[in-house]
């Protein structure tokens, strides 16, 4: 199941998520988010500090969310390959163990 970032979530919690987070929010300008204040403030209330737009935040939601599904989808997909690899099938939930 996809984790999702709302814009109310605060700053620690979205970089608890994945740290790499933390580039692609510094890459738009958001230099502050290891500073102590960071630490209490949500995604939006950091963006606005910042002169973002409310539509600006919903993008940047938007592409955090998208961030995150990709990188789900990309780890299921090699954690299949890898079970493959080594002959390892996932378990059958219709099969019993006597």
């Amino acid at each position: 199941m996809a984790r999702t970032i709302t814009k109310d979530m605060l700053i620690p919690e979205i970089l608890e998520m994945d740290p790499y987070i933390a580039n692609m929010l510094m890459a738009q300008g958001m230099h502050c988010i290891s500073c102590y204040a960071a630490a209490g403030e949500s995604l939006a209330e950091a963006m606005f500090v910042h002169g973002y737009s409310a539509d600006d935040i919903d993008v940047m939601v938007n592409e955090l969310n998208d961030y995150l599904k990709q990188k789900e989808e990309y780890e299921a997909e090699n954690d299949a390959e890898a079970r493959k690899a080594a002959g390892v099938e996932p378990a059958d939930a219709s099969s019993e163990n006597v």
